[in-house]
């Protein structure tokens, strides 16, 4: 069914469809039935359950970062199964993001280029929204992440102060925090990924986080792009600072899993963030590695070319202890949790 749906939905702006979709969920949520109809049980089962990071996950599939921006779905997303949101990313001001188009199918390849630059409503807008929802779900299970990063004007040696303001801002209202120095789409942003800068952040954010009465848990969100060095690094200064885990991976800036498309038509798309089945084996060979590298010491949320139930059960084999989608929502539709919690129950 979703198959003739998507083709249609295909006709239309990646961006535009995106929102008018999930208006519609907004609205189709209301009628009687319709949770009864969509919600599946078997992303229930108490067998998929898991306890990482000192948090009860109902099941191990969650919806990554950069889909529900701006926490606006969080109703409908969890009436679709998933065991965790994670909303962002969230930056201290609002920030429109890079020009339109900045959203790009490449259906023969079951992949997206993006190239957004954190869109966002800024962190009090995102925060009172939060708010709003958690005194109206007070018996939910579901479990929020806030991914959190810079705004683009901001210096990069003032970055930190960024990452602080969206920390504060969101500590009561979500569950863990990603901080995200991976995104290709925010000039200089990457650089944040080297060990001096991202000590400063991660150091800082725990200083905060070790003042709290219950801190939460801070991840760290990577490239796929990184050398086996900077991985290093990364996996050093997780251990260092006592990182909860690390989201592999952000998209990618590479092209090479592009193979039927043509130069020109690859240049036309220009600059941005490659996720789908591309990122697969990229993604799923990073979190094997990191796993062998720490001796399994950091929990790693695997993202990254995830469609069935079969590429999730890739991801923890290679030592990943939850999965995330995201452009696997877009092909494989609303019903993609359930579908991959059956397989794996």
């Amino acid at each position: 069914m979703y198959k003739l749906i998507r083709k249609i939905l295909f006709l239309f702006p990646p961006e535009d469809i995106h929102y008018f979709a999930m208006n519609c969920f907004a609205i189709a949520k209301w009628i009687p039935g319709i949770k009864s109809l969509i919600r599946s049980p078997v992303t229930e089962n108490p067998a998929l359950s898991k306890q990482v990071f000192g948090l009860n996950f109902k099941n191990p599939v969650g919806l990554a970062a950069g889909f529900d921006k701006n926490a606006r779905y969080l109703g409908e997303l969890e009436m679709m199964g998933f065991g965790s949101i994670e909303i962002g990313t969230v930056t201290p001001k609002p920030q429109a993001g890079n020009d339109k188009p900045r959203l790009f199918r490449i259906p023969q390849h079951r992949a997206i280029i993006n190239r957004m630059g954190f869109n966002n409503e800024g962190v009090k807008a995102v925060a009172k929204r939060l708010s709003v929802w958690r005194g109206s779900n007070r018996k939910t299970k579901l479990i929020i992440g806030g991914n959190i990063g810079k705004n683009k004007l901001t210096a990069n040696e003032d970055a930190w102060k960024d990452y602080e303001i969206c920390f504060r801002e969101l500590f009561d209202y979500v569950d863990y925090f990603v901080v995200n120095v991976s995104s290709p789409n925010t000039p200089g942003l990457r650089e944040l990924q080297e060990k001096d800068s991202l000590n400063k952040i991660l150091s800082h954010l725990q200083t905060i986080n070790r003042q709290q009465s219950t801190p939460k848990p801070i991840l760290l969100k990577i490239a796929p792009d990184l050398n086996r060095t900077q991985i290093d690094d990364v996996i050093s200064l997780a251990l260092e600072t006592n990182l909860d885990g690390i989201v592999a991976t952000n998209t990618t800036i590479g092209r090479e899993g592009l193979f039927s498309l043509k130069e020109k038509a690859i240049e036309e798309i220009g600059a941005g963030g490659l996720s789908g089945e591309p990122l697969k084996d990229r993604s799923t060979a990073m979190v094997k590695y990191i796993t062998e590298k720490s001796g399994g010491k950091i929990p790693i949320i695997a993202s990254g070319g995830i469609f069935t139930a079969e590429d999730a059960r890739q991801k923890f084999e290679a030592g990943a202890v939850l999965v995330q989608v995201w452009t696997g929502f877009i092909y494989e539709g609303p019903t993609i949790a359930a579908k991959i919690c059956s397989g794996l129950a």
